[in-house]
This record gives C-alpha cells, sequence and structure tokens, in this order.
C-alpha cells in the first residue's frame, strides 16, 4: 500500500509534488491524489519537495524528516573529505561500536539505485571474531590453492601467491590488511543495474565512515579470492539470485593521514557539438 496522505490544512496548492513526481502518477485536483499506485516508484520525492510538510507517503511522517535548510554541509569541508580520504591498511585490534556500524548502513541505504529498485543487500562481518575466523578459513583455502599448483598465472595468482606467502612466513594479512570488519554488497540479478547500485552504495558508506573516523579499503584481492572459491558467496549468507558487487574492510584506523594529496588535472572530454 502506498499510503498516500496529503494534510489539507497544510497543502498550499503548490503543484511542485505534481511536476517533480518521476514516475507522473500524482494529480492536484483541489489537492495531490495518487492516479496509480502501482506505477509509483516510492521514491518519497513528493514528500520531500513538499514545502510545507503536508504529504505523507508509505506511512512517513514528513515532520520526522530532517529539514535540508541549515543542516547541509560545508562545501569546503566536503572537499576536504573527499579529498582528505585515504585507503586505510593498518587497523586496530578492535570492534567497532555496534551501533556505529549499524548508523553507517543506514545511511548507506540511501544511495541512489536505477529505477529505485531498493534491492542492495548489505553483508556484513561486525565482530573481528568472526573476520579472524573468515581470515583463517581464507588464507587456508589459498595456501591449498598454491600447494596443489591452482593459483592461475598472471596477476590474480601473483598476487595471492604473495598474500599465503606473507601469511605462512610472518602473519601478514594481505586479503584484508588486518581489518575487524568486513562489508560486501550484492544486489538482485533482475534489478535494472545492480553491479552499479552496489558500487554506489559503498561509495556512500565509504564517505560516512570516513566522515565518522572509520578507515576502509576496497578490497580487491578478496574478490579475487571469490572469483577462484565461489562458494564463498553462499558461505557468507549472500542470496543465489543476487550478483556480487564489490567488498570493503573497514575498522578503526591505526594510521593517521594529516592532509590531502594533490591529483588533477582532471581528464575531461567536452562534447561540443
Amino acid at each position: 500500500m502506498i499510503q498516500f496522505h496529503v494534510d489539507e490544512e497544510r497543502c498550499i496548492q503548490c503543484g511542485e509534488c505534481e511536476v517533480e513526481c518521476p514516475a507522473g502518477v500524482i494529480t492536484l485536483e483541489d489537492f495531490p491524489k495518487i492516479t496509480d499506485e502501482e506505477g509509483c516508484l516510492q521514491c518519497q520525492h513528493c514528500l520531500a519537495v513538499c514545502p510545507t510538510a503536508a504529504i505523507s507517503i508509505l506511512g512517513k511522517n514528513p515532520d520526522e524528516s530532517v529539514a535540508l535548510a541549515g543542516n547541509m554541509p560545508d562545501p569546503a569541508g566536503l572537499v576536504t573529505l573527499i579529498k582528505g580520504r585515504r585507503s586505510v591498511r593498518r587497523y586496530k585490534e578492535e570492534d567497532l561500536p555496534p551501533e556505529l556500524i549499524d548508523e553507517l548502513l543506514d545511511i548507506a541505504c540511501h544511495a541512489p539505485t536505477g529505477v529505485n529498485a531498493r534491492g542492495v543487500l548489505f553483508t556484513v562481518v561486525n565482530k573481528r571474531a568472526v573476520m579472524n575466523s573468515l581470515r583463517t578459513e581464507v588464507m587456508a583455502r589459498l595456501a591449498k590453492l598454491k600447494d596443489s599448483g591452482q593459483l592461475p598465472e598472471g596477476f590474480i595468482g601473483q598476487y595471492l601467491g604473495r598474500a599465503v606467502k606473507a601469511w605462512q612466513e610472518s602473519g601478514m594479512d594481505i586479503i584484508f590488511r588486518g581489518a575487524p570488519h568486513l562489508l560486501v554488497t550484492s544486489a538482485p540479478q533482475d534489478a535494472p543495474c545492480p553491479v552499479q547500485d552496489t558500487h554506489i552504495a559503498l561509495t556512500t558508506f565509504q564517505l560516512m565512515a570516513h566522515a565518522r573516523g572509520v578507515g576502509t579499503v576496497w578490497d580487491g584481492l578478496f574478490m579475487m579470492v571469490i572469483s577462484l572459491c565461489p562458494d564463498l558467496i553462499p558461505r557468507l549468507g549472500i542470496p543465489a539470485n543476487h550478483i556480487l558487487g564489490y567488498a570493503m574492510a573497514f575498522g578503526a584506523p591505526a594510521v593517521e593521514f594529516h592532509r590531502t594529496v594533490q591529483r588533477g588535472p582532471a581528464q575531461v572530454n567536452v562534447v561540443s557539438r
């Protein structure tokens, strides 16, 4: 049920909800009405665009939303966050507070998805003890593949072979970088753009994590491991009908960066005609 409701005492009949509705299912007849509930994308644009908080949809109370005016981040601060974000490869051996992880995931689920599919699944290892168990299992699998000559030739085999050697000789974890937590995003394969949705969600998680002092690293090595050991996907509880997006290790950083790096200029291709 869409549960579209208009507070007629608040509504000023400005028509913004009708104009902004991406599905074109709102019409202004004295007061706004939904003409096709099945066509509604459930994006909540109508709730967000109403200047007087007169519209409720999906049972959401507009008064419980945060007003944008006066609450948006300072552009200069956002620039510093983006330019100052670093991949973190050293972590403290401690769990993050569970409520902090939950907060980051609740924020990340607001990331945009194609056709508002909202199908991204966040598979998280939120306890260091569980992460250590997974770490040990992955390293044992890689060692078995290396010993039996089953690591592929080329880039993947070279990197994973080095990871096994570092783990066996010095206990160095190159796959997860010693992080206490792991996040893997996936989405139903019949979603309009599942892979893109998962990457956008992880990027959103990453930026908010760094804003809260949490370190992250895109875990391409673990993605290599999964390509060789696909049975790890159901091992993590990821549904069979999902497409894997990417993995991100995270936790309290054991390193502190002090300034932004200097990159650019951007490579730009201008379409002139």
